[in-house]
């Protein structure tokens, strides 16, 4: 069920959560929600429309990722994992005596679907309506029932035939979700339905069970040490004798009198071709081994491939009035030794151009989040965050909220940010369209969860969409600003993808297309 073909607004007549008694078993959790979906079959709620959760919580952890690997991949699938973050709850004490980011083991570490209770997508962008319609199937007394999903970098851009079944957003409440918790799990179905739009709570129900035969309980631990294929070619676009003309007409523009643009993004699309399909997955295990600070995420419609990503990047994060973003630009390698690291992160530190692009990017994101905060913080004003193989120039921002509504509006004003598009916004999505060859689709957008109690988001670079027969999309960009170097530009896009490219198990036939 399209939950935007809704042509009214009006509340649901049930949100709910039924919480039923803990297992100790995924093969009994299994059982308890058949049971359960039974039960609510042969005892409907008395509503015309109405979103019902069951949920049971499993005695100990089972990773969510590995649940997901073990289901029927020819269903709509979907993973968000959080990432770890030490440095949220400094800024909390300034905002809220409330630790959001906590050790309670009610916070789930990652979230794995399968099927779709009911999903959001539409051609036209996503609109102020469209985010109403979500919110209808939310409360914040059933917390765990989240729509996921992504928008399109550009929603006005041409789309490619690869991002079609995407639409110019795609947001799914899973039909059975199962839940990662820091020590335990939990296996959840959910039924919706709306008679407006002739999907009855019986067909909800009949195409749940449909599911719920699909569902595997065997669970074999995905190996993260290697995928089994070999990569046998890569195709850049733009190819390399492409970029250095691109980067240096954007340097031109910048660099006009009377130009207004003082940075633009610039990305690049590697196709990667591999002796044997990618299972997106397996992939994203690997990628996962070594994103710890890293939100991890798949979303795969009906019939369409698999995108996927590993970023460390935070959008946003709402939990009622308080609201967190953050500044993440400029890119340097790790060092291979502890001495090195600190050599190149001084040079990070103290290079003009660098502060430059990373400091358009924190005043922008200060600047937006201004116009719907009553105050704004921002701690610290210039560090570096240090990620596996790459380190980046980074700074926190949180505010406060005027109302809680204002969701839409931080999406809004929030994406896209600098940091993948450019300054000011309008201009540099205008060069990117004319100079980019490609769909970035959902490249570079918003990527995450809509809650009743709590929303975040991440932007989803570092990421890939996995086409079975086609191999791999990998995406990446740099920032453009004045002192930018074509070659060095080029250096950056190839350290980017190098997560994607390393975890790959041998390369021997590698052949690169420039």
């Amino acid at each position: 069920m399209n939950g935007c073909e809704a042509s009214h607004k009006a509340p649901l007549g049930t949100v709910e959560t039924r919480s039923l008694s803990t297992v100790t078993s995924l093969a009994a959790a299994t059982e308890s929600l058949i049971t359960a979906v039974s039960n609510v079959k042969s005892e409907p709620p008395p509503f015309s429309s109405g979103v019902v959760r069951l949920q049971v919580p499993v005695d100990h952890q089972i990773g969510a990722l590995d649940w997901l690997h073990a289901q029927n991949d020819a269903l709509p699938r979907s993973f968000f994992s959080r990432r770890s973050d030490s440095g949220r709850p400094e800024l909390l004490q300034d905002l809220s005596s409330e630790n959001v980011n906590g050790t309670c083991d009610a916070n789930p570490v990652s979230v794995a679907g399968l099927g779709s209770a009911l999903y959001f997508s539409d051609l036209d962008s996503f609109s102020h309506d469209h985010w109403t319609l979500i919110r209808r199937f939310l409360s914040p007394n059933s917390p765990l029932i989240r729509a996921y999903g992504g928008l399109r970098f550009d929603p006005n851009g041409e789309v490619g035939v690869e991002w079609e079944q995407f639409g110019s957003f795609y947001f799914t409440v899973p039909q059975v979700e199962f839940v990662e918790f820091e020590r335990s799990s939990m296996l959840a179905a959910t039924v919706a339905w709306e008679d407006e739009l002739s999907w009855t709570l019986h067909n909800a129900i009949e195409a749940l069970e449909d599911t719920m035969l699909q569902v595997s309980s065997v669970i074999v631990r995905l190996r993260r040490e290697s995928l089994g294929v070999s990569v046998v070619s890569k195709n850049h676009v733009p190819s390399k004798g492409d970029y250095y003309p691109s980067v240096n007409s954007a340097l031109e523009i910048i660099k006009e009198k009377y130009s207004p643009l003082s940075k633009v993004v610039l990305a690049r699309s590697s196709r990667i071709i591999t002796d044997t399909d990618i299972d997106p997955i397996a992939w994203l295990a690997r990628l996962q081994c070594e994103g710890k600070d890293a939100y991890q995420f798949c979303l795969q419609p009906p019939g369409a491939p698999a995108f996927i990503g590993n970023t460390p990047e935070r959008l946003f994060y709402r939990k009622n009035l308080g609201v967190w973003s953050e500044a993440l630009a400029a890119t340097r390698p790790r060092g291979d030794s502890e001495v090195s690291d600190l050599e190149i992160e001084r040079d990070l530190l103290t290079s003009p151009k660098d502060d430059l692009e990373f400091s358009i990017v924190r005043e922008n994101i200060r600047e937006k989040l201004s116009a719907i905060c009553d105050r704004v913080i921002v701690k610290p004003q210039k560090t570096v965050r240090k990620l596996a193989r790459i380190q980046h120039l980074y700074s926190q921002l949180a505010g406060q909220l005027r109302r809680e509504d204002d969701e839409f509006d931080i999406l809004n004003a929030l994406h896209p940010t600098p940091a993948v598009c450019g300054c000011p916004v309008d201009e540099a999505r205008l060069l990117i369209k004319q100079i980019e060859s490609f769909d970035r689709g959902m490249y570079a957008g918003p990527v995450g969860f809509f809650g009743g109690g709590e929303s975040e988001f991440s932007v989803g670079i570092r990421s890939a969409l996995v086409q079975k027969g086609l191999g791999a999309l990998v995406y990446a960009g740099t920032g453009i600003v004045s002192g930018s170097d074509p070659s060095s530009e080029w250096n950056e896009l190839e350290l980017k993808i190098s997560q994607f490219t390393k975890t790959l198990e041998h390369e021997p036939a590698l052949q690169t297309i420039n």
